[in-house]
């Protein structure tokens, strides 16, 4: 599941005899599209404020699970604290899982975290989560799972943002150890609060793009709040719904896409976001490239 702290409604439409249409339309909500000017402060920003970590080792996958902890367990409640009493979160799929993690550089604190569930090993028929728990919502008419390659198949999981972090920004004393920090770096935390859930979504879904690419995958499932969808969609990253809306852990849409097809349009449509999130083609190549 993908998780953010939003919960608003939107509109899909899928028509495709085999598995989706990516030119299909849904409605943006009336959210007006990011303005230029604010995407380049963005990308500028972003590597002076942010790492993208891949979680290979023990304690960096730990601090995955901490965070998956404080976000399901304590923010929000999706599950029970006393399930995981070493407060770690974590389930049957991360044995067969890649993660990452986003670290906010001027303090060292994971900000963010998503993870990405391969194919399982033992059995390429296995069902993933999104086919476990809202199969029975998928349109048939309009999605055939079937027709999906699920050896290069994954689903995008546990895409949790730290609420902790944005209420721990104004208080520097906490944040840094000492009240004694200079004004520089106080107006960079007033201006990273500022513009706190857009760098984490873009990094986020960079490090799914790193994970995808090392491990061959070229289909994605999601099950994602309607909020987020539209968040996408302002980078020009478009995620098709391909059922009904379930109840799970509030209303979220089980999702279907082409990563190849995402980031074509995200290279039309968003340019600098697509130069930032692939680091200029050299994680996954242009389309036009591809094309050519």
């Amino acid at each position: 599941m993908i998780n953010r702290d939003m919960g608003e409604q939107v509109i899909g439409t899928i028509k495709n005899k085999n598995i989706l249409n990516t030119g299909a339309s849904h409605s943006s909500g009336g959210l007006s599209p990011l303005h230029t000017h604010n995407i380049n402060e963005l990308i500028k920003s972003f590597s002076r404020h942010f790492e993208i970590v891949s979680a290979t080792t023990e304690e960096e996958i730990r601090q995955s699970w901490k965070l998956r902890y404080q976000v399901y367990s304590v923010e929000n409640h999706f599950e029970n604290p006393d399930d995981n009493p070493d407060q770690l979160e974590r389930d049957e799929y991360d044995a067969h899982s890649a993660h990452s993690l986003l670290i906010h550089r001027a303090t060292g604190l994971v900000v963010g975290t998503v993870r990405l569930i391969l194919p399982n090993p033992a059995s390429v028929d296995a069902l993933f989560p999104i086919e476990a728990h809202c199969g029975t919502s998928f349109n048939g008419e309009a999605f055939n799972r079937a027709t999906l390659p699920r050896r290069s198949l994954a689903e995008i999981s546990r895409f949790a943002i730290s609420k902790e972090f944005k209420r721990r920004i104004p208080d520097k004393s906490n944040v840094f150890g000492s009240p004694d920090i200079n004004q520089g770096l106080q107006q960079e935390m007033a201006d990273l609060e500022r513009r706190l859930i857009p760098h984490i979504t873009v990094g986020l879904f960079a490090a799914i793009v790193r994970m995808s690419a090392m491990h061959g995958i070229t289909h994605w499932y999601a099950v994602m709040e309607p909020a987020l969808l539209r968040l996408l969609k302002q980078f020009s990253i478009n995620f098709q719904p391909v059922g009904s809306a379930v109840n799970y852990h509030g209303k979220r849409y089980p999702c279907v896409a082409t990563a190849r097809d995402v980031l074509a349009q995200m290279e039309v449509g968003c340019p600098e976001i697509w130069r930032l999130i692939t680091d200029e083609g050299r994680i996954w190549p242009s389309a036009h490239s591809q094309a050519a």
